[in-house]
């Protein structure tokens, strides 16, 4: 069916100052995503998926300007061993990165390496996106691999030598950055890929992992600090026999946030585990959209989303868990919960369990309420200070989220930022 003239009319405004790169491997890809997108339109207002979050910032011709976080606030993971890869408004930025080769992996620039005829990237470069597109479209993902101007090819064949550190830097007011990553974990390799930076004005990315058999994959990322940025990120990972995917998402500030996970399991005893924790003030707009797939038996997955509202702040969640036929002894766990600091804020979670196997545990669960009044009195009967003691509560509530990180340095930074915003935020 031929796309609305409305929504061929929004494609042609939003592709109009874009390059599609040609030739090699990628220039392939590329066409075939750009064909992709031009059968789906761009994501509007009525589509089931975006029903909560309007999506027209985010397909607007242009950025709008969003200005910078001034604050010395210390960068995330600055305390953590790591290979920094830092990118500024979207484009590499090589003098202010470490040497790619201690990390004891395969890294290369997109931008370089899809001018050649033949390269491991090819058989998962928009191979993953175009996976999950079905049942639900994504066409940012699909514009995103079609334009994407640059990002890292990240092959790990052993167990990295150390986290390898993206750091997304934000410099023009006006920038509007298209980034698209792929990693690939051989068999029984493993990996910690960290993220932070607000990147641009708008931020487009998407992140294509392959874990392989008996593969692990930690992926810890966190989002903030210029308030006026726009993002929509897109993960699309398929797990081996016996892997395990692991992300965790901190996101603070940001004027609209969306952030899609598309996971497939379809090795046997595979484990994937997707959480998130967000604390939005004002005009904060901050939606998780959740899609995964059991395909294979004795799986386990696990969704843990926690928001923190306050002062008409907006958080959404849409996760949902679809178990194939066969895919016996699924595990599968789902929570969303919110906490309302105000009357005025609000939360909106579509959860969804689809299931066609008769041999599995899969549950989910959706709250939204405000702090305890009865836990706030007893540490306020017991000398804790009103603005600490909720405080504490507020940590405890996203407790659950943070557990998802196995690294307890990494999860004491987590927790360390989370009190500072809400020292920063307390009125």
């Amino acid at each position: 069916m031929a796309l609305p003239q409305a929504k061929q009319d929004a494609l042609a405004a939003r592709i109009a100052g874009l390059d599609l790169p040609k030739g090699g491997w990628l220039g392939e890809a590329r066409a075939e995503a750009l064909a992709r997108l031009t059968a789906m339109g761009l994501p509007g207002k009525r589509d089931e998926y975006w029903r909560y979050t309007d999506p027209t910032a985010l397909t607007a011709p242009q950025a709008s300007a969003a200005v910078f976080d001034d604050s010395d606030e210390p960068p995330v993971f600055d305390a953590i061993d790591r290979v920094k890869l830092v990118f500024t408004d979207g484009i590499f930025d090589a003098a202010a990165s470490d040497d790619p080769a201690l990390a004891g992996v395969e890294i290369e620039r997109l931008a370089l390496a899809g001018a050649a005829n033949i390269h491991w990237a090819q058989g998962l470069y928009g191979v993953l996106e175009a996976r999950g597109q079905n049942p639900v479209p994504r066409p940012l993902a699909a514009l995103n691999s079609a334009f994407a101007t640059d990002g890292l090819l990240i092959r790990v064949t052993g167990r990295a030598a150390k986290p390898v550190s993206l750091v997304y830097q934000h410099k023009s007011e006006s920038s509007d950055a298209i980034l698209h990553h792929v990693i690939k974990l051989e068999v029984d390799a493993e990996l910690t890929l960290l993220e932070n930076g607000p990147a641009a004005a708008r931020f487009l990315k998407v992140l294509e992992v392959e874990v392989s058999d008996r593969a692990r994959f930690h992926h810890i990322r966190a989002q903030g600090r210029d308030h006026e940025r726009l993002a929509a990120t897109h993960i699309f990972a398929r797990l081996g026999t016996e892997s395990l995917f692991k992300s965790f998402t901190l996101t603070a500030n940001g004027r609209l946030t969306r952030n899609d996970c598309v996971l497939e399991l379809t090795g046997d005893d595979a484990k994937a585990h997707v959480a998130g924790a967000a604390m939005g003030d004002r005009d904060f707009h901050h939606d998780d959209t959740v899609f995964v797939t059991h395909a294979a038996e004795r799986c386990e997955s696990r969704q843990v989303f926690k928001k923190v509202l306050k002062n008409g702040a907006v958080g959404v969640f849409q996760g949902k868990i679809l178990v194939k036929p066969g895919a016996q002894k699924t595990d599968g766990y789902q929570i969303s919960q919110s906490l309302l600091l105000d009357d005025d804020s609000q939360f909106l979670a579509k959860p969804e369990l689809e299931i066609y196997a008769d041999d599995v545990k899969c549950s989910h669960g959706s709250t939204s309420g405000a702090i305890d009044e009865t836990a706030l009195y007893y540490l306020r009967s017991r000398g804790v200070p009103l603005k600490q003691a909720q405080s504490l509560l507020v940590l405890a509530f996203l407790a659950e989220a943070i557990a998802e990180i196995e690294d307890e340095a990494i999860a004491d930074d987590i927790r360390g930022r989370l009190e500072g915003w809400l020292h920063r935020h307390e009125s």
